[in-house]
């Protein structure tokens, strides 16, 4: 069926994008495929209409954009967020550990993951390092991905931890500590994590400054359920909706206005950064397009009440085993459809005229589609549509695919519900 093509190109990407350096990089080489150019924000843009482009103002966070061949000043944007990042461990900067015949890395709990799913698991380490260069403002960055399962989080056997099916609390400094080797009979090598990266990268250990290295469950996902009903992987969070928008800004390339996607870092942390959504980002790169377009920042004002924007990140799924932990009559199923996510105090961002208009974009593209409120009494988390319209004030719902297991080191989705994203973001760009 169509939809499994659909869920075997997400796994594909996914695979690939083990870090938010690896997704930006994933996204760029799928966006020069299709033509799309690259920008610097230090440079000034000649822009032409019907053209693609695409910018990377950090190497977590990724913007890309089309303007329409029949562009005029007047025309309104269209507008999809998503986030590159997932919660896990990052390597600290001084990270040797020794405990009698082994090796182990220091690592911080980076968001909110659910730390017993990351047990014994095969694990690899993705991200960047920064080398010595002639130029001390411009350090040579450089990406690696390991690419195979070199650490791994051994539990405790239940014969010395006998309350562990009980629930035992798991201790972020003590409990999460990646076992990474043997320690050799030469101890005299200091900072082996440093010597490990340098040799991964070929150059001498001296080089390297500094690393921001994340640890991600190296298993491959893949299809569960007696007819391949679910899709069961790493990273669903959020790279289903990255996925998405990276398609639907390619395939969708309506005639008028200009469509964006703004692929964001760190909103499991809070996007409170330079590369996150809670930043003056979007804004300055909105200013930017349209100056080089002639066109004036009042332009832009103008049309902020006839934009829209989408922030697209996963929704929960009502658990089978739980189904009391949700709403009673709002809750959503897998392979159900996209979600709206509703909060009466906007930790969700709709309103009802916003909300109308999706939908009927939904009936128009035979997009299933589904609504999800909290039980009263259990708040739920942030999403990056709150923080993207507080600065700039336009129509915005926040969607996503409902998945099981959010926030696991392996999460569940139905295996219907990517092709029903995919489609709503490229009727969405191309009305």
């Amino acid at each position: 069926m169509k939809e499994k093509e659909n869920a075997k190109e997400l796994l594909s990407f996914i695979k690939e994008a083990t870090s938010p350096y690896h997704v930006v990089e994933e996204g760029i080489v799928f966006l020069k495929k299709e033509g799309f150019e690259e920008l610097d924000l230090k440079e000034n843009w000649q822009l032409e209409k019907g053209k693609g482009y695409y910018i990377k103002p950090y190497g977590t966070s990724l913007f890309a954009f089309t303007v329409g061949a029949h562009f005029a000043e007047g025309q309104n944007f269209r507008i999809a967020a998503a986030h590159t990042d997932h919660p896990g461990f990052r390597v600290k900067p001084n990270a040797d550990m020794k405990s009698g015949a082994y090796r182990k890395l220091n690592t911080d709990v980076y968001g909110g993951p659910i730390l017993n799913t990351w047990m014994d698991r095969p694990l690899s380490l993705a991200g960047r390092v920064a080398l010595r260069s002639e130029d001390p403002f411009h350090p040579e960055m450089r990406l690696l991905d390991v690419k195979k399962p070199i650490l791994i989080i051994p539990n405790l056997a239940i014969h010395v931890n006998k309350e562990v099916n009980k629930g035992v609390e798991l201790n972020r400094q003590t409990d999460t500590l990646p076992l990474f080797s043997m320690l050799e009979e030469d101890v005299s090598e200091e900072k082996f994590f440093v010597s490990f990266l340098a040799k991964e990268l070929g150059v001498d250990s001296s080089r390297i400054l500094d690393y921001d290295m994340y640890i991600y469950n190296s298993e491959d996902g893949g299809f569960v359920g007696m007819k391949d009903d679910f899709v069961s992987c790493p990273r669903l969070d959020n790279l289903t909706s990255v996925w998405s928008l990276l398609k639907g800004i390619v395939s969708g390339r309506r005639d008028e206005g200009i469509n964006l996607i703004a692929l964001y870092d760190n909103e499991e942390i809070g996007s409170k950064t330079k590369q996150g959504a809670d930043s003056a980002l979007l804004n300055l790169l909105l200013e930017k397009i349209m100056g080089s377009l002639s066109l004036s920042k009042d332009s832009l004002y103008s049309q902020v009440t006839d934009s829209f924007l989408l922030s697209v990140d996963v929704a929960h799924g009502v658990h089978p085993n739980h189904p009391e932990k949700y709403d009673p009559t709002n809750y959503t199923a897998l392979n159900e459809g996209i979600v709206f996510k509703i909060d009466c105090n906007q930790r969700y961002t709709f309103d009802t005229e916003a909300i109308a208009i999706v939908q009927q974009i939904c009936e128009k593209s035979e997009v299933k589609y589904q609504k999800f409120v909290n039980r009263s009494d259990m708040p739920g988390g942030g999403t990056l549509g709150p923080i993207i319209s507080s600065w700039l004030p336009i129509k915005t719902v926040d969607i996503g695919i409902p998945l099981l297991a959010m926030h696991s080191s392996r999460e569940l989705m139905g295996t219907k519900d990517q092709a029903y994203l995919d489609k709503l973001m490229e009727t969405f760009f191309g009305l």
